[in-house]
């Protein structure tokens, strides 16, 4: 591996100047930090789409990316297949890889739900299981699993299944729905539902205590139930209320039913995603699409709502804070023609881009990698999501082929404290 990057890096060696100058580390070129202040576009680098499972260093930004993602035959037995036309995983925030990184699961266009090695992507295994899935952290050999009728811990590799939550009074239990995620500690989630009446109702539920907590009632809310999930510290439920007028209204609850918080503006912000900051409260790290800071990435308290501006106007799309032992960076994905982002002024100067960001205010950033996505439908957004440790980043592309068939990539980071 060392010998292949270092001949590939000698054959993108210019392209490595346009950005700093690279340090070697464990085999590949790791891109100095820089700020959100100094950077500039880098126009996207040409450069052939990649054989499946095959490694090579990315030109622009020097790390090693490896297409993990054949549509048709993952495998030459066939069982793993995947539709012609895509290939890849769920979404931004929701977490690919298993806690300790063995598995990595693909469940968009394949026959069923497909598990790859976390970090060689051979195909090993697929499953059929019902209802919504995420993998629980903590807990290695575990999803988390919310079918109509019951909460249950799943083990892929054994394809066993424990219910913990049967409830006789409760139908159509969802987690979430689609946008679900669990506590920073695998034991608490939000499960949205029907009571006996028929109301729509969401509530918490702790799988390590066996405990239900208070119902919520959200038909009792203005607007539309749209989704709900629970705070990384297990200490309050977000849900999503689509008011008549379109525009997507936050509430925040403790798990005890109290109302904490109510954000009106629209998506202010959405398309993102929970951490811990480091004063030790809870933040939803996302995109605005109000006033005063429309279409930035902002950071939002979920105690108290006090925003923090973290870059300025421009193509973001989605962001990530699946990297959960890193929980002060945020993975943003970038769209955008590159012509189109260099002609306007003051925008942040990203496009068809992932990126890590701090959220502490600082600026401080990486870049990750170059998406070379054409704009087509949802499935051709990129929507990167980091292993829990970050140390790898997945992300979908068409690579340059607008309704060509979407492919899922890794590309590998280096942090610079690990270095030796």
């Amino acid at each position: 591996m060392q010998s292949f990057c270092i001949q590939r890096l000698s054959q993108y060696a210019a392209a490595a100047i346009l950005l700093s100058a690279p340090v070697s580390i464990a085999g590949w070129t790791a891109i100095a930090p820089e700020t959100i202040a100094s950077a500039r576009l880098i126009k996207p680098v040409q450069t052939p789409l990649s054989g499946y499972l095959e490694t090579i260093v990315d030109p622009a930004f020097g790390a090693p990316l490896t297409r993990i993602t054949k549509p048709g035959a993952l495998q030459p037995d066939a069982s793993i297949v995947c539709a012609k036309d895509r290939c890849r995983h769920r979404y931004s925030s929701a977490q690919a890889w298993n806690a300790d990184q063995s598995l990595l699961l693909i469940d968009v266009g394949c026959n069923g739900r497909c598990f790859l090695d976390g970090r060689t992507y051979a195909p090993l295994f697929r499953r059929q299981a019902f209802g919504e899935c995420e993998w629980r952290p903590g807990k290695a050999e575990q999803m988390i699993c919310v079918t109509r009728n019951a909460i249950s811990l799943w083990q892929p590799r054994a394809n066993s299944t424990q219910a913990v939550f049967q409830p006789d009074n409760y139908r159509n239990l969802q987690f979430g729905p689609s946008k679900g995620n669990p506590s920073r500690d695998g034991d608490r989630i939000a499960v949205r539902a029907l009571n006996a009446s028929g109301g729509i109702v969401v509530f918490a539920y702790d799988l390590a205590a066996r405990k239900k907590f208070a119902d919520i009632a959200l038909d009792r809310l203005p607007g539309k139930p749209s989704y709900c999930t629970i705070t990384p510290l297990g200490l309050h439920i977000l849900c999503s209320q689509i008011m008549p007028d379109g525009v997507d209204q936050t509430y925040i609850f403790t798990i005890d039913g109290e109302l904490a918080q109510h954000w009106t503006e629209h998506h202010r912000p959405a398309h993102g995603d929970m951490s811990v900051d480091a004063d030790g409260g809870e933040v939803y790290v996302g995109i605005s699409k109000s006033k005063p800071d429309e279409y930035m990435v902002i950071k939002r308290r979920i105690r108290d709502g006090a925003v923090t501006v973290l870059t300025a106007m421009g193509e973001i799309q989605h962001a990530s804070m699946r990297a959960t032992a890193r929980p002060e960076w945020v993975f943003l994905t970038y769209a955008g023609k590159p012509e189109f982002v260099a002609a306007q002024k003051g925008w942040a100067p990203f496009a068809r881009e992932v990126i890590a960001l701090r959220i502490d205010g600082s600026g401080e950033m990486r870049r990750i990698a170059q998406t070379r996505s054409a704009q087509h439908d949802y499935w051709n957004e990129a929507q990167a999501s980091p292993s829990p440790d970050g140390s790898q980043v997945i992300w979908s592309s068409n690579w340059g082929e607008a309704g060509g068939p979407v492919f899922d990539f890794v590309t590998r980071v280096d942090w610079p404290e690990q270095r030796p």
